[in-house]
């Protein structure tokens, strides 16, 4: 078995990830002659591409399809200089120290990079139940964003999944399109916090909204052409169904549903960060220094920059992932000067003690 180390391709800078923050950052990259690297990950695009009509991303009075923004963004990213490469990242460190100090990038599939800066721009993957049905109705009835995809579905009864703030959230939201949104929640409480329990509960008495305790989404219907056409469920009066299939107490029935939203979370994509000492929130968030001027964008770790949701836990839209994948960029611009800078003193230095000796 070999033991020799891959050899690694060097580039100024890599950035993690092909949605919105992550194309953003390189278009700026590209314009600041930082020549970047996008590496794209098993989610090519990010969560864009499965939202079917983005209607409200500014410069689109008539909408653009998900994958139709994505693509667009690509080809100004490449017009301007952006390489664009296939490649999952398996795992991030540093080597070397001060002027000489570079990030080793390794990919699944073993090929290495090194660069000077990184901007990890990963996103976060909407949790999913993996029901029947699912990955062929996603962004086709089932959505994961409510903000994105919610006035699509005008009129429509609604299920959101889930029993935390964002579910709640999210059906509250929704109230503004359905004709009726349904809570559906696998136990008897919810883990939100009080003050949208009581605000959906307004609705409740209101006759907006209808709540589902002790029940769980089994399986969607429909297609891509109609849509999710109704859904199938399944309860228990002591909850988590599921898990009780065979008690007689247990209740398979259909449900008409004109749309589904999932609200059970994300998980951040940051797994390949694991071994560089990132700091991270308990879910896995990156924290970066945010407030005010420049530099909001960096992480704890010099040189390696987080935007769009990997960072952002609660805004989590395709403008403001843009806009933090625009700073992001500009911070890495900053700091790649400083390091020229350093370079560059290293090198004169360097040649002055030569001449030195050769005296």
């Amino acid at each position: 078995m070999s033991t020799e180390t891959p050899a690694a391709d060097h580039r100024r800078l890599v950035i993690a990830g092909s949605g919105i923050a992550g194309l953003s950052a390189a278009i700026y990259a590209a314009r600041s002659n930082n020549e970047p690297l996008v590496l794209e990950g098993d989610e090519p695009g990010g969560q864009l591409t499965l939202t079917t009509d983005v209607e409200n991303y500014p410069g689109f009075p008539e909408g653009i399809s998900g994958p139709d923004l994505i693509n667009e963004m690509k080809t100004q990213a490449k017009k301007f200089g952006t390489e664009i490469e296939n490649g999952v990242l398996e795992d991030v460190t540093v080597d070397g120290e001060g002027a000489d100090r570079q990030f080793r990038i390794t990919l699944t599939d073993d090929t290495v990079y090194t660069a000077d800066a990184v901007i990890a721009a990963s996103g976060a993957s909407a949790r999913t139940l993996g029901i029947p049905g699912e990955d062929e109705l996603m962004g086709w009835g089932l959505s994961t964003c409510a903000t994105c995809d919610g006035a699509f579905f005008r009129d429509e009864e609604i299920v959101v999944v889930g029993g935390g703030d964002a579910a709640m959230e999210e059906a509250h939201f929704l109230t503004k399109f359905a004709s009726t949104v349904y809570i559906v929640h696998r136990r008897e409480e919810f883990r939100a916090e009080d003050v949208w329990i009581d605000r959906v509960m307004e609705k409740v008495d209101a006759g907006e909204i209808e709540i589902m305790r002790n029940t769980e989404v089994t399986e969607l219907h429909g297609s891509q052409e109609d849509g999710i056409d109704h859904v199938t469920m399944v309860s228990n009066p002591e909850g988590h169904p599921t898990e009780k299939l065979d008690d007689p107490e247990t209740e398979e029935f259909e449900f008409d549903a004109g749309a589904v939203f999932y609200a059970i979370g994300h998980t951040p994509n940051t797994d390949y960060l694991d071994g560089i000492g990132v700091d991270t929130d308990d879910d896995g968030y990156l924290i970066t220094e945010g407030g005010r001027g420049g530099g909001q964008t960096n992480t704890g770790v010099d040189g390696l920059f987080g935007a769009g949701d990997v960072v952002d836990f609660h805004y989590q839209q395709a403008a403001t992932a843009a806009g933090m994948g625009v700073q992001a960029a500009l911070d890495a611009d900053d700091y790649l000067d400083e390091l020229d800078r350093k370079q560059a003193a290293a090198a004169t230095d360097a040649g002055a003690a030569t001449a030195e000796s050769d005296d």
